[in-house]
């Protein structure tokens, strides 16, 4: 079985920086691989069109780099296929979206790991990539393995905030991340992820996750962003989208064409793109 790089860093108490990539193109593993820029890349399955042979194809694209590991984001709906299905093409952690009670965290903690009297999950073993089909499957290998999966959780639901401190309190969440834009919706206030009381709910989620001893992680658009999470204790992040990345060069193409006179009519309307989703 493949080390599970991220899970190394957490054990020996490191930081760690990882990347979204949405486009469900391996060429784009390789890319951010051979910029040995990130400790991990996470795939963002919730808004991405994907199927079981791009997820293999993803896995076989990130074998190629000892020293990176890899995420999924997985959508309420269907969670545990996703998530197994990820783990067993080689992406080997997970975060887990839309969470409400520390009840539906237990639940995915049992999606991830084996079906031992241990380990109490429900992931059986199969003939999948991860354990090169018929090499290790079901072997104790395989077994430590989906004990190492790191397991991060998104906190963006009023009722998850309310329930915190319980899931704080699951064994085997390791990760915790708030969401503010979907917070916002939950609270009643759409499209207001950077309101006060929201920023707020946010440092309190970092506050408690810290004092429970888990690691909160913060999204953010760049590295320029992390010192003001890092004063309040955050040592774990994920920078940048790769559509972002080509949105926002796009635009100053667009801006340095109009300085120059090159700006055709059929350019496009002014937009901003969000510089975060939760």
């Amino acid at each position: 079985m493949r080390p599970n790089r991220l899970r190394q860093l957490l054990n020996e108490g490191k930081p760690t920086v990882g990347t979204h990539v949405i486009t469900p193109w391996p060429g784009m593993i390789e890319i951010i691989g051979h910029s040995g820029a990130f400790d991990y890349i996470e795939y963002v399955g919730e808004y991405s069109p994907f199927t079981s042979e791009q997820l293999d194809d993803i896995g076989r694209a990130l074998d190629l780099f000892p020293n990176m590991s890899s995420m999924m984001k997985v959508e309420e709906q269907t969670r545990g296929f996703i998530a197994q299905r990820s783990i067993d093409s080689g992406i080997q952690n997970v975060l887990f979206t839309d969470v409400r009670s520390a009840d539906e965290v237990r639940e995915c903690v049992r999606l991830v790991r084996s079906e031992t009297p241990e380990a109490g999950g429900v992931h059986g073993a199969g003939m999948r990539r991860a354990v090169g089909y018929l090499l290790e499957g079901g072997s104790q290998a395989w077994v430590d393995a989906m004990n190492d999966v790191v397991i991060a959780i998104m906190i963006e639901k009023k009722a998850a905030m309310d329930d915190l401190e319980a899931i704080l309190a699951v064994d085997g969440v390791d990760m915790l991340q708030f969401g503010p834009s979907d917070y916002s919706v939950s609270i009643g206030k759409p499209g207001g992820g950077r309101l006060p009381e929201v920023q707020e709910a946010q440092k309190r989620m970092v506050a408690m996750a810290l004092e429970a001893g888990k690691h909160p992680r913060v999204e953010i658009g760049s590295l320029e962003q992390a010192k003001p999470w890092m004063d309040l204790g955050v040592r774990h992040f994920c920078v940048g989208w790769d559509i972002s990345v080509v949105f926002g060069w796009c635009k100053q193409q667009a801006q340095l064409a109009e300085e120059l006179g090159l700006k055709g009519a059929a350019a496009g309307p002014e937009v901003q793109y969000p510089a975060a989703r939760a």
